[in-house]
């Protein structure tokens, strides 16, 4: 480098700073609709209305009801690092607000036009302030406002071309908008707010004072189907809540478009919470399917960082392992009780399960041939009563919930018969057909009883604690420090999920045992893998994942094959064992054993009563 060439070191000018912000804060219109909406919500607004021309690039107008700004304060709304919301290292350390950083407005102002209008209770009248994108201290006039504030952004990018070029179509950067108002329209069910484009009604959302109204909200964020194929979650344990909807496994998507989670009240995209929730539905989530899920997790503020990203989108958990373990067994807890059940005379209080019509999704290409069948037709009725035992003792539904949060709603009368009915056919050697109060229900037998098979598996490992075996030769692999110093941290983690490993030497450990149902399996890629878990999360579950890859192999070879023909009890047998063997309302893969076609359902396609 010529050192003639060099430049001096020297202050960046203020309106330069303000569009370096910008670029870490405002990636597209819907980016600036997010940090003002945050705005409002911070100012203790109930009421939103959004205008938007051209997707958000010719006008982004935010008008809210909060308790507005006064006209004093209006030029420090627009200066760097101001804010209402903290004032100590205390304040950054514990922030409940959404919007802290005192970025938003001074970074929006320095790529667009703006015009902030705002009436505080104690003004007289409202004040208005239009922004100098070049930097200078503008001054606020006189407006008629009512009490609250509005904010108008033209042109965004005007004055950054090149960013301005990278905006995409008017329909893309309208459907980023939509987005965003619908995360926060689901963040505050408190909240009304209504949208327009172009002069056109968008949105228009009502406060959701009730469940229900909630729900109806949830079905013009989500869609009625989520609505109608969700469980609706409510636990508290160790300082931690989380609440919400999880959508069943047969509602399944190709892509994580429908995951909305909030962290006391803010937008996040974690990657720990999406682990969690992933491994939460192991064994019952369709190869490639994505969970769709609505959640709101509530801890202590001082237990989360949300001060590490300038959009306020990722968060760090103080003690992320314990956040992660809580929202796994909570979701893994409430996804076991998915199995037939009657539908409840009133929905049970935390968790509800709507219907179990969901998508078929395509099986595998080479299916594997099941062997015989083996189940017991002696034990229906015993099996049943011991089932359901509280429908013939007489007690109140309120004394037969149960009491964990993920426990089914009692079942209706015992005069009704079992959820799954009594079968009267078998179609194809493939389907039971059963024939309950409601109407008819079809069953895929293989696929129910490789579902039983695999939950009596997994139930026997789990009583005899996972068996080990040594190496007849041990494996030696090279590894990082890091990784040796994971090996001692974590030493009795490992050897509780079989595995014995000792470090050989500052970077090389030595594998010695493994679990006997892994001997055959790729030893090296499998330790690689928990110790790489162990590192992110602080924790592994790819040996239990592993072991039961394995035993759903053994249940689809031990399930019972298609064209066997079963007489009636023996089908009677499989829907009594599937009423009360968890997780049964799907198989291994994630594909929906059964479903339901009400007497509703049948008259409408045969035009009865019309």
């Amino acid at each position: 480098m010529n050192l003639l060439d060099r430049t001096p070191i020297r202050p960046l000018p203020d309106p330069l700073i303000n569009q370096i912000a910008a670029g870490e804060v405002v990636e597209r219109p819907a980016s600036a609709v997010k940090e003002l909406l945050e705005n409002c919500l911070d100012a203790g607004a109930d009421r939103i209305e959004i205008d938007l021309e051209q997707g958000g690039v010719s006008l982004i107008r935010v008008r809210d009801n909060g308790w507005g700004i006064p006209s004093e304060e209006l030029p420090v709304a627009l200066a760097r690092h101001a804010t209402s919301k903290i004032g100590s290292l205390q304040d950054l350390e514990s922030v409940a607000s959404l919007g802290f950083r005192g970025e938003a407005l001074p970074s929006i102002a320095s790529v667009s036009r703006l015009t902030l209008t705002s009436c505080a209770a104690e003004d007289a009248g409202g004040w208005r302030l239009v922004s100098d994108a070049n930097g200078g201290a503008p001054a606020a006039q006189p407006a008629p406002h009512p009490v609250g504030t509005t904010v108008e952004v033209r042109d965004l990018f005007y004055n950054v071309p090149a960013r301005r070029k990278f905006l995409r179509t008017e329909r893309t950067e309208l459907g980023h908008v939509e987005d965003v108002v619908r995360r926060l329209a689901l963040s505050r069910f408190d909240l009304n707010v209504s949208m327009r484009h172009n002069g056109r009604a968008m949105l228009d959302m009502r406060a959701a004072p009730d469940q229900r109204a909630r729900e109806l909200r949830l079905a013009k964020a989500c869609g009625q189907a989520f609505v109608d194929h969700c469980l609706h979650v409510d636990h508290e344990a160790a300082g931690f809540r989380i609440q919400g909807w999880i959508g069943l496994p047969t509602f399944s998507r190709s892509q994580t478009d429908m995951q909305y989670f909030f962290v006391n009240g803010r937008m996040v995209r974690d990657r720990l919470v999406a682990h969690a929730v992933r491994q939460g539905y192991q064994d019952v989530l369709y190869h490639g399917r994505h969970p769709a899920f609505v959640l709101y997790l509530e801890l202590d503020p001082a237990l989360v960082d949300v001060n590490v990203h300038p959009a306020k989108y990722e968060v760090r958990f103080r003690n992320g392992r314990l956040v992660h373990d809580f929202l796994y067994r909570t979701i893994h807890e409430v996804l076991s009780h998915t199995r037939p059940a009657d539908e409840a005379p009133t929905p049970a209080p935390q968790v509800q399960l709507r219907a179990n019509v969901g998508p078929r999704m395509p099986g595998p290409a080479n299916p594997v041939e099941q062997t015989s069948m083996s189940l017991s037709v002696q034990e229906q009725l015993e099996a049943y009563g011991k089932l359901y035992p509280a429908r013939q003792s007489g007690l109140p539904a309120s004394e037969r919930q149960g009491a964990y949060p993920g426990a089914l709603p009692d079942a209706a009368p015992a005069d009704q018969g079992p959820p799954l009915g009594h079968a009267i056919a078998q179609l194809h050697g493939i389907y039971i057909l059963s024939q309950n109060a409601r109407g008819l229900i079809l069953v895929d037998m293989h696929a129910a009883h490789e579902r039983i098979t695999y939950e009596g598996l997994k139930a026997g490992l789990d009583a005899s604690g996972i068996r080990t075996q040594p190496l007849l030769v041990p494996v030696s692999l090279a590894v990082s420090a890091k990784e040796v110093q994971l090996t001692e941290t974590h030493a009795d983690l490992l050897s509780e999920l079989g595995l014995e490993l000792t470090v050989a030497g500052p970077e090389r450990i030595t594998v010695r045992r493994v679990p006997n149902l892994l001997a055959e399996s790729n030893v090296e890629q499998l330790v690689r893998d928990v110790l790489s878990d162990l590192a992110t999360h602080g924790s592994s579950d790819r040996v239990r994942v592993a072991i039961n890859d394995v035993l759903s192999t053994m249940a689809c070879h031990g399930s019972v094959r298609a064209n066997r023909r079963l007489n009636l009890p023996e089908m009677d047998a499989l829907l009594r064992q599937m009423e009360r063997t968890e997780r049964s309302d799907q198989c291994n893969h994630g594909r929906p054993t059964w479903i339901e076609m009400k007497l509703d359902d049948l008259d409408r396609l045969f035009l009865r009563g019309r």
